[in-house]
């Protein structure tokens, strides 16, 4: 079964069609086998047995009165009237040496064993030049006699009006089938996309139920499962956005009071501490926010990633852009620009040198690399930066601020778009870190 499997259309459309159609080709197929090999043959045999019958008598009459033209016009007027079957004399003609093959086969293999079963002479004849007849010629003394016979004498003509039936019928039922497959397909392929917009942070409020009961239920425990995940993040954006709301408030005093005492190295630790904690409570509300309460709208790429390269640039960093094509996607600006940002400050912080280009990938995906010179991270350890709360302290030496939620916000927003956040070596030494976007 297996081996079967490669063969198997992928789609469900053509999975369901092919479990409509192929049972109705298959029995169709069985039918007319059955009726050609069965009846249809038996009927054209019996038909060609008797006009070779008809011919192998009138040969041995034409031969009996071989020195009579009067007496073979009576007999060639006789088996006109009766037979309708036409018979010519040829004199000092020779039989053909060539002949065309019937579309039909089994209609030449028929006539030919009827013949030679009928005729000790030598015989030709021909079941394609007439469309209403069929020609055949036995050669006897002095020339040939040829005999024209109607070929619904020879023949069962019905057979291709039966076959052309069978044909036809298939094709309606096929057209029916895809005509009633694609409508049960059509609140699939609607769920399937209102779940990718939903799991790309988009508006799925057009989306209704609709189709078979299956599908129905599986589209209501889907509007149930976006309701459950929307009051999901909604509850932790309001926790965080809380929390950190609550604690600003006694750092905002701890600044009064700070700013109030005398100047010493202690005071200046105390404010370095304060600013670190303002920057966590910033950190974690970036990445309790996400993307919530933004729009999609299309975007020009480069001047968004100009604009990242130009606030990193009067922070003091070096960055160069790799100029490319213009290219635009339907983003959420501010979200992209967010992670682009938290890529770039963390290149920036490894690294003296730092490089951002964008590019058309495959499958018409978009990518926006940063590389940097710095330390770069080990390859087993790609995975686990990408995760939140993670500080790769050993290998990137280490976050100096922050909780570790950079790239975890960074690959957050991919996801929400449909891309992914990939890391690996730079070209530059340091780490690359490529944000891929669906075009």
């Amino acid at each position: 079964m297996s081996a079967f499997r490669h063969f198997l259309p992928r789609g469900l459309f053509a999975r369901t069609l092919l479990i409509f159609v192929l049972p109705v080709a298959l029995m169709q197929v069985a039918v007319v086998w059955s009726f050609f090999e069965q009846h249809w043959e038996t009927v054209t045999s019996r038909l060609s047995d008797g006009v070779a019958g008809d011919i192998a008598m009138m040969t041995t009459l034409y031969e009996d009165d071989l020195a009579d033209p009067e007496a073979f016009r009576r007999q060639a007027d006789i088996a006109m009237t009766t037979m309708r079957l036409s018979v010519d004399f040829r004199p000092g003609e020779t039989l053909p040496t060539a002949r065309r093959t019937s579309f039909f086969r089994t209609l030449d293999r028929t006539l030919q064993r009827a013949l030679s079963g009928q005729l000790e002479q030598n015989f030709w004849f021909d079941t394609t030049r007439y469309p209403n007849y069929v020609d055949i010629r036995v050669e006897v003394d002095g020339g040939i006699l040829r005999y024209i016979a109607l070929r619904e004498r020879v023949f069962a003509t019905t057979g291709n009006i039966f076959l052309l039936w069978i044909i036809g019928a298939t094709t309606i039922l096929t057209g029916v089938s895809v005509i009633f497959i694609r409508n049960q397909i059509k609140p699939i392929r609607r769920l399937a996309d209102a779940a990718e917009q939903f799991g790309r942070g988009q508006d799925v409020a057009h989306f209704r139920p609709a189709g078979a009961t299956e599908v129905r239920q599986a589209a209501h425990a889907f509007l149930k499962m976006r309701d459950r995940i929307r009051r999901q993040l909604e509850q932790r954006t309001a926790l965080l956005a809380g929390v950190s709301h609550d604690l600003r408030t006694p750092l905002t005093r701890l600044r009064l009071q700070l700013a109030l005492m005398p100047d010493t190295p202690e005071r200046e630790d105390a404010k370095r501490d304060i600013t670190e904690m303002q920057e966590m409570l910033d950190e974690y509300l970036d990445f309790a926010r996400g993307q919530a309460n933004e729009e999609t709208a299309r975007t020009d790429l480069n001047a968004l990633v100009e604009d990242v390269i130009e606030d990193a640039r009067r922070a003091g960093s070096h960055i160069d852009l790799v100029a490319g094509e213009p290219i635009e996607a339907d983003i959420r600006p501010g979200s992209v620009k967010r992670s682009l940002s938290n890529l770039v400050n963390n290149a920036r912080e490894h690294g003296e040198n730092v490089a951002v280009s964008i590019r058309r990938a495959d499958a018409g995906r978009i990518e926006i690399l940063v590389d940097d010179d710095g330390p770069g991270i080990p390859p087993d350890q790609y995975e686990n930066a990408l995760k939140p709360f993670n500080r790769l302290d050993e290998s990137r030496n280490p976050n100096r601020k922050g909780v570790g939620l950079g790239l975890a916000i960074a690959r957050d927003v991919a996801r929400g778009h449909g891309g992914e956040i990939r890391l690996s070596e730079s070209p530059m030494g340091g780490l690359r870190a490529c944000l891929s976007l669906p075009g």
